[in-house]
């Protein structure tokens, strides 16, 4: 049984989707800190032949509250039709702007402001589109030792599972130790995407943006091959 955990990120980039593809069940890890300057409410898209920084603005609010008891401000409704102008104006060309438009309205156009339930909601929409069955879980909804934190954590969830085997972003690499997670029956890998290379029109490649970019640009076939173009360290 194979689990992985990551934060709820925005349209996040396509080793995001690798690891949720890769899993038996995927735990959206809601019951943390939210942290400025994350991945959580913004991300990357192609501008001008150039990476773009988009951003939904998040409530002001103390900063020792969790992902989940967040919510984005209530300008949502006009940062949300700003994102898609400037989506429309960057990918109105690209092979696949029809559908994805369409994705990205369903997506975007709910009336779901607490950021951990709006992004699994976009999460799981294009997991959908993408045909990626895993199993979606909240961490704060799982019968884990809520005292716990870092690696101790980290295997208190996948107990809770039943998974023998946890997969984690390369990022995190330093952060826990195979003998630590051996230790309790459970092998520890990471998983590095590969460099993954597509038309971007006529424009010199922009690596490491977000899905929608990969999606406005590829086909879902294509996409599911790129969704095994990683390697198991």
């Amino acid at each position: 049984m194979k689990i992985t955990i990551m934060q709820p990120y925005l349209f996040p980039y396509l080793g995001y989707f690798q690891l949720i593809n890769i899993a038996d069940k995927f735990v959206i890890h809601d019951d943390v800190q939210y942290i400025k300057g994350g991945w959580i409410n913004r991300n990357r898209i192609l501008l001008n032949r150039e990476a773009y920084l988009f951003t939904l603005s998040i409530k002001n609010d103390s900063a020792f509250l969790n992902i989940n008891q967040r919510f984005f401000t209530e300008n949502f409704d006009k940062e949300r039709k700003k994102l898609l102008n400037i989506v429309d104006l960057s990918y109105r060309k690209a092979p696949y702007y029809s559908n994805i438009k369409k994705l990205l309205d369903r997506i975007l156009y709910v009336d779901e402001i607490n950021i951990s339930k709006m992004i699994t909601h976009s999460l799981k929409l294009i997991c959908d589109y993408l045909d990626i069955g895993t199993q979606v879980y909240f961490s704060s909804e799982l019968n884990k030792d809520k005292t716990l934190k870092g690696e101790e954590r980290v295997i208190s969830i996948n107990k809770c599972l039943g998974s023998d085997h946890y997969i984690n972003s390369i990022g995190g690499e330093k952060l826990y130790s195979r003998e630590v997670f051996k230790k309790n029956d459970i092998k520890l890998s990471f998983l590095q995407p590969r460099f993954v290379e597509y038309n971007q029109f006529d424009n010199q490649f922009v690596p490491w943006l977000s899905i929608i970019d990969v999606l406005m640009f590829n086909d879902k076939e294509k996409i599911q091959k790129m969704l095994n173009e990683y390697d198991l360290i």
